[in-house]
């Protein structure tokens, strides 16, 4: 066991660790005066800005939950860490080698369980990106993203690689680079084979690489191919066969909480405060030809619907604030399935401050396939033909009635009533109404904000407290 870091070591990583560069690999910070900068906290839920970080004395506090400290108490706080490993992360940042003293260890770095899962990931991503280039059954991976538009040099950007066919590749290159086999399974490199001994998670995948904010890969998206060999128990399997779900992601780890993470941020997170905007796709190279395209500003989920902690993400990414300067562009296809993923993403709707569209493509490409056929200016042309969530939504609602009868007509009021009655401000609640009352042709704006109302009281009695509605910002 390493004794304590020595202090002239935690005084050299400090002095090398700005806290407005640490804190904005998390936050995105504007100036707010004199050596202070400021955003959205990212240790409790706010509207407005009440973070601050005072450059002169390394110290960060939010005056809404009384977080405070210096950049150690910031990195401790946000990933849950000891000091030791806080110090050690921020070393490694910083390219500070530590020391320490007592217990009979000095002059040797020691590194948390946190940092060999991530240099694990590292070798992985690494040793993945050589596959794709060398190994003989990776043609299939190469073909797949030719087909798709994808150069070696677009692969290499995104760090694409290809999970081997053999039943433990990795796994044995990274126990030769001294990882032990727990750490493999703990990070979902690795799992028990059926018959003994640790076989490989991925095999035969196109395999992309998640990070999280600050760039370190914490997990992987891995896509199946066609042909190769597989195995999936312990033992090779030869054959065009491939068992296995289409789309496989790394499981919940200490390092990879997909609820929590966005595919493509730390790529886009700079656009993301230039632009104020965030375009959220739904695949992995969706994210890659959106970026292709120049939206730069995309990310995807990671194998998981959007909700609530993305949210969170998406908003400390914009430093979202009452201004509503920005906006969040969900895409969706315009099938069935797309109007699900719209209604998902209208239950979230209320929790941004800054207006929220979706833009779908007519014909049901995904931005992808809509690059390939229409290079660069069709998907930011699909980007530009965004509409207001509310106005998808609610059009989704109706559209499944029949509008050419009264029946059907009051059925989709008393089906998108509540949808409005959900919206905070009160001008915007009744332009939707109006609009509402167009789309169905009742041509009686005041019968249906009547039956709005009576929605939205119903909404607030059955909440029990009486407590207003807190709703969307979309604009009209």
């Amino acid at each position: 066991m390493a004794g304590r870091i020595r202090d002239a070591d935690v005084a050299l990583v400090r002095e090398r660790s700005p806290i407005a560069d640490v804190v904005s690999e998390y936050v995105q910070l504007r100036p707010a005066g004199r050596n202070e900068l400021t955003g959205l906290c990212p240790f409790h839920e706010e509207k407005s800005p009440s973070f601050y970080v005072n450059v002169a004395t390394g110290l960060f506090h939010c005056f809404g939950c009384q977080q405070g400290g210096d950049v150690y108490s910031f990195v401790r706080e946000i990933d849950g860490l000891s000091f030791r490993e806080a110090a050690e992360r921020l070393a490694r940042r910083a390219g500070v080698t530590l020391s320490y003293e007592g217990g009979g260890v000095t002059d040797r770095t020691v590194t948390s369980q946190r940092q060999r899962l991530l240099e694990a990931h590292r070798v992985a991503a690494e040793f993945y990106a050589e596959q794709l280039g060398a190994h003989p059954a990776a043609r299939a991976g190469q073909e797949f993203l030719t087909a798709r538009g994808f150069d070696a040099q677009a692969a290499h950007r995104f760090g694409v690689g290809y999970a081997p066919t053999g039943w433990d590749t990795l796994t044995r290159h990274l126990l030769a680079r001294r990882f032990t086999g727990e750490e493999l399974v703990l990070g979902g490199l690795s799992k028990p084979g059926s018959r003994g001994g640790l076989i490989d998670r991925f095999h035969h995948r196109l395999m992309w690489p998640i990070r999280d904010l600050a760039g370190d890969v914490v997990g992987f998206g891995g896509r199946l191919l066609e042909g190769g060999s597989t195995a999936t128990s312990g033992t090779a399997s030869s054959g065009t066969g491939n068992a296995g779900p289409k789309y496989l992601n790394t499981p919940e780890t200490p390092l990879f909480r997909k609820a929590s993470l966005l595919y493509g941020a730390e790529l886009a997170r700079r656009d993301i405060a230039r632009r104020y905007q965030v375009v959220v796709v739904e695949g992995y190279t969706d994210v890659m030809a959106c970026h292709m395209a120049g939206v730069t500003t995309a990310v995807a989920t990671c194998g998981t619907a959007f909700g609530a902690e993305h949210v969170g993400v998406v908003r400390r990414l914009l430093m979202d604030s009452d201004e509503r300067r920005g906006e969040v562009v969900f895409t969706f296809d315009g099938d069935a399935a797309g109007q699900k993923a719209a209604m998902r993403a209208f239950e979230h709707e209320e929790r941004f401050a800054t207006q929220t569209f979706v833009a779908v493509e007519p014909n049901g490409l995904d931005p992808c396939e809509l690059w390939m056929r229409g290079g660069d200016a069709a998907v930011r042309e699909l980007v530009a033909r965004r509409v207001p969530l509310v106005e998808f939504a609610l059009r989704g609602v109706i559209g499944r009635y029949d509008l050419d009868s009264t029946e059907g007509r009051l059925a989709a009021l008393d089906a998108a009533a509540p949808l409005i009655g959900r919206i905070k401000d009160a001008g915007l609640r009744h332009r939707y109404a109006v609009n509402l009352d167009r789309w169905l042709g009742f041509l009686d704006e005041r019968f249906v904000a009547a039956r709005v109302a009576e929605h939205r009281n119903r909404a607030v009695v059955g909440a029990g407290a009486g407590a207003p509605v807190r709703a969307g910002s979309a604009a009209a």
